[in-house]
């Protein structure tokens, strides 16, 4: 949707409140021209239904405003002596023109300074709840929104279970795009597996100021740039154009950060041509193949923190693969009696049947996960030389990230090993936005950059700041609950602590002083 497109889309909507609610205006003591001027209009109908002014900004809010416009014919029904519930069933299934009805047909007067207080509990309780989710999603939208993590891309720094804070301001919170959705989920009706959401009409998203960029190291949470199904974990034929807002949201370590040039080497990562130095808190796990006997693989499992378990080589051999063993771990691991052997599983250089699947697709190339590059991370700003060679890396951040989901239409094709931009020829480009790199820990069994390429600046969606709860999904109550990581914050060096204590007492500090308040009061 172009800025033009919004511009028209107001001007009716003004128009359709104008010719709703002049008379409306003229009833409640007011000029019939107020109805009809932008954003005054809308502040002279917060006198008229008695509500505090700031409303105004959460009818401009996308998605706030699609519960405040409800709640706005409500009110304009009830100011006008139309109170009866069927009254505010009749203002909402008309998606508002029952007003019409009111302005041109009622002849009940203004009811001025009402009681604005439910009369019935239903209703209070109604309002209340609204309200709620007004908030809730403001917050969700803009400040902090809740995560769970579900695969074990980033063990040991994010375990299956953890439940997240991610904050939205570190890097600016972005607007929706997404202008028709449910409120407080994100692509999926929860239950029912249906599409939260409508795929128009789309508004054109712009990042708040945050108070830091994405740096080497941070752990991000960014909507999945190549996802098409309908719902995440989602294995089907069914594919979905989704918006960006509405694409799933994944969470991996920004290993690469725009400008860079990012190598794997034998399975560690280098970028600007030296080794990538993790936090103290990352701990790299790789697929090892074990040779062996008498092993207990649970035992060794559960001691080893070998998440993703264990897949027989050759079973009459006592040869194995253990995948993701912690590095902190397999030292230890190899000094166990009965181990006779333990080698990282580490694809070859010349291990060249895996190539299709790493980007950029392309079998001319002979990288796979282990060894892999150089390449180039895209910087704002900055150019880059484009051949028939290079466009590999290049095409969908062209055609798709900074053409058709920017609106614009930029389509590549190659004619006499000459590179075309909408049948213009092209020796070079300049990048519109910001890209990154993003892989997983768990180096052998993660979906990442290395197999779908970049994360376009406007994907990401914000930074893991706090872990509130973490629950153990192989464990049963009360036992699944991992005490020692909840209340710590995801980032940060050396052991982490946890400030649960902190928070209960200030739990009930509060509790008691407005227990001890209200029995004063009363």
């Amino acid at each position: 949707m172009t800025l033009f497109d919004i511009v028209i889309i107001i001007l009716i909507v003004q128009i359709i409140h104008f010719l709703g609610t002049w008379k409306l205006y003229q009833r409640a003591g007011r000029s019939a021209w107020q109805a009809i001027i932008p954003i005054y209009n809308a502040y002279v109908l917060m006198k008229i239904i008695n509500r505090p002014w700031w409303w105004i900004f959460l009818l401009f809010i996308p998605i706030v405003q699609l519960l405040m416009f409800p709640v706005v014919w409500i009110e304009t029904a009830k100011s006008f002596n139309h109170d009866d519930p069927k009254d505010s069933v009749l203002a909402v299934v008309t998606l508002g023109f029952y007003l019409y009805y009111i302005n041109y047909f009622s002849n009940r007067e203004y009811a001025g300074n009402r009681e604005l207080k439910a009369k019935t509990k239903a209703g209070e309780t109604l309002g209340s709840i609204i309200f709620a989710v007004v908030a809730a999603t403001i917050v969700h939208t803009y400040f902090i929104q809740p995560f769970t993590i579900p695969t074990s891309s980033l063990e040991k720094s994010l375990l299956i279970g953890d439940f997240l804070f991610v904050s939205k301001f570190h890097y600016g919170a972005r607007t929706p795009g997404t202008a028709v959705a449910l409120p407080m989920v994100h692509d999926t009706i929860p239950g029912v597996k249906v599409k939260s959401y409508t795929n128009k009409p789309q508004l054109p998203m712009f990042r708040l100021p945050g108070f830091e960029n994405v740096s080497r190291n941070d752990i991000v949470v960014f909507n999945w740039p190549v996802d098409t199904v309908p719902y995440f974990g989602y294995n089907g034929p069914q594919s979905y154009k989704k918006p960006i807002d509405k694409k799933s949201n994944y969470v991996k370590r920004a290993v690469g950060v725009s400008g860079d040039s990012l190598e794997i080497i034998n399975g560690k990562v280098y970028t600007n041509g030296q080794p990538l130095q993790l936090p103290e808190r990352a701990d790299l796990q790789y697929s090892y193949i074990i040779k062996g006997d008498n092993f207990n693989l649970i035992t060794l499992q559960n001691r080893y923190s070998i998440t993703d378990g264990f897949g027989f080589v050759n079973r009459e051999q006592g040869i194995f693969k253990a995948i993701a063993v912690p590095d902190s771990k397999i030292e230890r691991f190899k000094k166990l009696p009965n181990v006779q052997s333990a080698v990282k599983d580490i694809l070859s250089k010349t291990d060249t049947k895996p190539s299709k699947k790493v980007f950029p697709n392309q079998a001319k190339r002979d990288w796979n996960r282990d060894n892999f590059g150089p390449i180039y991370i895209p910087e704002a700003g900055k150019t880059v030389e484009i051949d028939k060679n290079s466009i590999d890396f290049y095409r969908r951040i062209i055609e798709v990230y900074e053409g058709r989901e920017m609106g614009v239409k930029q389509e590549i094709s190659i004619k006499d090993n000459q590179v075309l931009l909408n049948d213009d020829p092209i020796s070079s480009y300049t990048f519109k936005q910001n890209y990154y790199w993003m892989m997983g820990d768990n180096r052998h069994n993660s979906e990442d950059s290395r197999f779908w390429g970049y994360v376009p600046q406007n994907h990401v969606v914000g930074k893991p700041v706090f872990i509130w709860l973490s629950l153990d999904p192989n464990q049963s109550f009360p036992n699944n609950i991992r005490w020692d990581r909840m209340f710590t914050t995801v980032s940060g060096n050396g052991e982490r602590v946890s400030y649960l204590p902190y928070f209960l007492i200030g739990l009930v500090l509060i509790v008691g002083f407005r227990y001890f308040r209200k029995k004063r009061q009363s």
